[in-house]
This record gives structure tokens, sequence and C-alpha cells, in this order.
């Protein structure tokens, strides 16, 4: 079936592919999306200390990654709590599976 036809489902064009890719484009960024898929709700504090990372660093990686449209962040006082967002939720999927065949 050819999902142009398939209307439950919004086909995405090049460019939105495009965006979404640029977001993994990075070993950081994947480490960062797939450390939130496992463990929703962390703070970029907790991811610094998780992956072992600068927080300069990380808080660029995490704004490439909000703009993506991979992450979301939900502001908590002083910090932000990070999501995977349904697109992301997908790109985690495809890389757990590209990872593992």
């Amino acid at each position: 079936m050819n999902l142009n036809q398939n209307k439950n489902h919004k086909t995405k064009n090049s460019r939105q592919l495009e965006k979404h890719f640029k977001g993994i484009s990075n070993h950081r960024r994947i480490d960062m999306l797939m450390l939130i898929y496992g463990k929703p709700g962390l703070t970029l504090d907790q991811i610094c200390e998780n992956l072992d990372c600068n927080y300069q660093t990380l808080a660029e990686h995490s704004s490439r990654l909000v703009r993506a449209g991979l992450v979301s962040k939900k502001k908590m006082g002083n910090n932000a709590e990070h999501s995977i967002t349904p697109y992301g939720k997908k790109i985690c999927k495809f890389i757990e599976d590209f990872r593992w065949n």
C-alpha cells in the first residue's frame, strides 16, 4: 500500500523528514534522545550527570532536539523537564530496531 493513499496517516514531505533526521545527526543528540526516551522527565542537570557531559554542550543539543520536534520541554521552576514527542518516539523505535538488526 502506498503511504500517500493511507488517509489515517499524514505523509511528511522531504523537508519535514530532513528536520527530524537533522535532529539526530549527532551522537550526543542520539544519546540524549534515547536517555529521555527511557527516563522521561529528566532535567538538563540530570541528563548531564547520566551522559557525563558539559552542561553548555547538552543545552545546545537539547535546543536542537526541540527544534527538530523530537523532544519537548516543560518548565518546572528554574528547570525544564524533557520528554519525547510522538515523532521522537517513532525515531527512538527506529533507532532501537536499527541498532539490533
